[in-house]
């Protein structure tokens, strides 16, 4: 403790010795720099004497200048260091701390299986998630539709849920990395949101904050993705997993396509609704099936549960086919609030909405390209997501049976079904969606899972 006094004792001497308007022009000016000036800025942040203006004039000079591998761990290790880092040892957990982050999605409610399968499988996931951003849908407005669920409990109950269930989704507490809740809402208003850098350090530094030991990314590319090129994926996943690993978490980023909704529903209780029919085996949607588990598996492994791919992948199979998985998500569930059956009544449980109507496609044909963010417009327009960040979520809206690419369409074939408060919201919802489809003739979808990167 008297180290570590006199260590930001330290630190704030430094942080007084050079002018953040200093750092910022040597970043401006294309420099590289030191971890020490990196740590004194995001310490000035957290203790008042960096002001918003200048977080908002360091994002930009790094958006357009960028920042090499060394700046990009120095800044995550910083920002993980402005607030406090779980440390899991003191409960005795006879598994690995595991997690898995997304870049977004649209029909992404991947995490919702995936915890209880890892959990399942001797894992422990203690999983910070987020709200909707722009198209994409957020796991934490998903888990609200459950009535009781704690999506901000407090630290003592996160550990105690992670303990016993083996897996809890909660979202980001004030005391985990603070820097980044600052430097986040700052970039969201200065058009700096796409930085590479940014982003690495924003997504590491709650991971980290959480004590992990093991990190799977999921990087998605195409028309639904914040990156929509391969080769921008391929470099956010670059940079995620060689900066993670550089910053003492081991990492594998897998690409994952994002040319269509993942699952066939897309909204909030009805993506609920299908991840409790893809645990109890009702439906599990193919594509959804796919990254999933390549994504469980790729845990097990960088936690030392598996000795390759292949076994890794046997394991959260049986998980999944057996019921464990489920057993872990309903504990999940009602150690944070929610109905005990939540599982066996969820159709009572989840929110319903009024109106349900087929929206039909243009013409008839096989459906040749989809415009993913177009297809998650329309449920942030139908109430299912925000367009300011204080807005109300309607957790009942959305849209299911969406049809994938390839598919026959028209006649007595939509391409998916509406669910809306009011007839008006549904038909604009049901065009926008039309618009969203194309048909005739078109590429081959994506394979689900696209490209494998290791952190060097």
């Amino acid at each position: 403790m008297i180290r570590q006094k006199a260590a930001e004792s330290r630190l704030r001497e430094f942080a007084l010795t050079i002018l953040p308007q200093e750092i910022i022009r040597k970043k401006r000016d294309g420099a590289a720099l030191e971890p020490a000036e990196i740590e004194a800025f995001v310490h000035g942040l957290v203790a008042g004497s960096v002001t918003h203006a200048q977080v908002a004039a360091f994002a930009m000079a790094v958006y357009f200048r960028g920042m090499d591998m060394g700046e990009r761990i120095a800044l995550t290790r910083a920002m993980t260091r402005s607030g406090i880092v779980l440390d899991w040892r003191g409960l005795g957990l006879p598994g690995p701390v595991l997690d898995k982050h997304s870049t977004g999605g649209v029909g992404d409610n991947v995490s919702l299986m995936l915890g209880p399968i890892v959990a399942a499988c001797g894992g422990y996931v203690p999983m910070i998630s987020g709200r909707g951003l722009g198209h994409t849908g957020g796991t934490l407005d998903k888990l609200d539709s459950i009535p009781g669920y704690a999506t901000q409990p407090d630290l003592d109950l996160f550990r105690k849920v992670v303990k016993e269930a083996g897996v809890a989704i909660i979202g980001q507490t004030a005391d985990l990395a603070p820097a980044d809740k600052t430097v986040y809402a700052i970039r969201d208003v200065t058009a700096t949101v796409e930085s590479i850098a940014l982003i690495t350090a924003s997504i590491l530094s709650k991971k980290l904050a959480a004590g992990l030991q093991a990190l799977v990314m999921d990087v998605k590319t195409g028309s639904g993705a914040f990156m929509p090129t391969l080769e921008d994926s391929r470099e956010l996943a670059r940079s995620i997993a060689t900066v993670a690993t550089g910053a003492g978490l081991p990492t594998v980023a897998l690409i994952t396509a994002k040319d269509q909704p993942l699952a066939s529903a897309a909204g909030n209780a009805v993506e609920v609704r299908n991840a409790v029919e893809f645990l109890t085996g009702a439906r599990r949607d193919a594509r959804l099936r796919e990254v999933t588990l390549s994504l469980c598996a790729e845990m097990l492994v960088l936690g030392g549960l598996a000795d390759g791919i292949r076994e890794a992948r046997a394991k959260v199979e049986y998980a999944l086919d057996s019921g464990a998985a489920t057993e872990h998500f309903s504990r999940m569930v009602a150690s944070l609030g929610g109905p005990a059956d939540f599982v066996e009544r969820h159709e009572r449980y989840l929110k319903v909405a009024p109106i349900a109507v087929p929206a039909f496609a243009n013409e008839a044909g096989r459906v040749a390209e989809i415009n993913t963010r177009a297809v998650g417009l329309a449920v942030v327009a139908l109430g299912g997501g925000r367009t300011r960040p204080q807005d109300a979520v309607d957790h009942a809206v959305g849209l299911t049976e969406l049809a994938e690419l390839g598919d026959e369409v028209g006649g007595d074939r939509p391409i998916g079904f509406v669910h809306a408060r009011s007839e008006e919201a549904a038909k604009t919802a049901a065009e926008a969606l039309a618009a969203a489809y194309r048909i005739g003739e078109g590429h081959a979808p994506l394979p689900p899972v696209l490209e494998r990167i290791a952190g060097a």
